[in-house]
Parts: structure tokens; C-alpha cells; sequence
């Protein structure tokens, strides 16, 4: 059984990926057949399925980082992930079902540092064969309607 603490670590180990510029371990975070996306509040109310950023395989998001890292052209910056308490919707057996409240400073090379995004990850959990917890599915789902064009990183 997928307990909240096991939640807690889980969130912590993968804010900390993104945040500490370890983008290469991030894929690891999910099962080879998973969903991201990152939307806003009113689609996912509207239950549409658009997304600003979207995959549907653990390759997909493999190649998003390859990208980041040697085709794209962005303004060099980090996060700063702050992660509120889970909240565990469902579990059973090797699954659960949560929802934890986020806010994400981002910090550009010039030192100037701003709240670039607050929402909730909506997450569908599984724990596989080798005993790792894996997200099957995670959707970050902004609070707000407006999107930087600069999101670059994941959420």
C-alpha cells in the first residue's frame, strides 16, 4: 500500500531533480507508458485535454530534457519548487491516486527571482515490480490561465 509518507519523499526527491538542474533523472520519476501534461485550471474543469506541454511515454519526456539541453535556445534560469502536503485521494494495492498543491519561484541568470507558477499536480501513482514508486500520470494544473512563453524546465 502507497502511504503519505511515501508520497512526501516521492514529491521531495522529484522537486529536488528539477530544482538541483538533474533534468536527465526526471524521466525516471515515470512508467515507460505515462502521461504529462502541464495545463490550466479551466481546461482541466472543461475537461479538455489540451495542454501547454504534453507526453504520453516515458521517451517523450527522455527527448524533451535532449532537447532542453542541446537544440533549444532559452534564457538560462532554475526553479525553486515549494510543495505543499499531499493529499491522498485513493490507494489501493500497488496504485494511488493524490493531489499536492505547488508554487514554483523561478530564478533567471541575472539573479532576478519570481513566483513563475502555483496549481497542483493531479498524480496517478503505481508501484512497480522493483519496488519503486512511479507516477503513471501527472498533470500540473496551473491556477492561472496565463502561460510565460518561457517555460521551458518541467513543472
Amino acid at each position: 500500500m502507497i502511504d503519505l509518507l511515501a508520497l512526501c519523499a516521492f514529491n521531495a526527491a522529484y522537486a529536488d531533480a528539477i530544482d538541483s538542474d538533474a533534468l536527465e533523472q526526471w524521466p525516471g520519476f515515470f512508467t515507460e507508458d505515462c502521461h504529462y501534461r502541464i495545463t490550466h485550471v479551466e481546461n482541466e474543469r472543461e475537461g479538455l485535454p489540451a495542454g501547454i506541454v504534453y507526453a504520453d511515454s516515458r521517451a517523450m519526456l527522455e527527448d524533451r530534457i535532449a532537447a532542453l539541453r542541446e537544440a533549444n535556445i532559452y534564457e538560462r534560469q532554475r526553479y525553486r519548487h515549494l510543495l505543499g502536503m499531499p493529499l491522498l485521494l485513493k490507494a489501493e494495492g500497488d496504485g494511488a491516486e493524490a493531489r499536492t498543491p505547488f508554487m514554483v519561484a523561478r530564478i533567471m541568470a541575472t539573479g532576478q527571482t519570481e513566483l513563475f507558477a502555483t496549481g497542483s499536480y493531479h498524480d496517478r501513482f503505481v508501484r512497480q515490480g522493483d519496488g519503486q514508486l512511479r507516477l503513471r500520470s501527472r498533470v500540473a494544473v496551473c491556477d492561472s490561465t496565463v502561460t510565460d512563453t518561457l517555460l521551458a524546465l518541467p513543472l
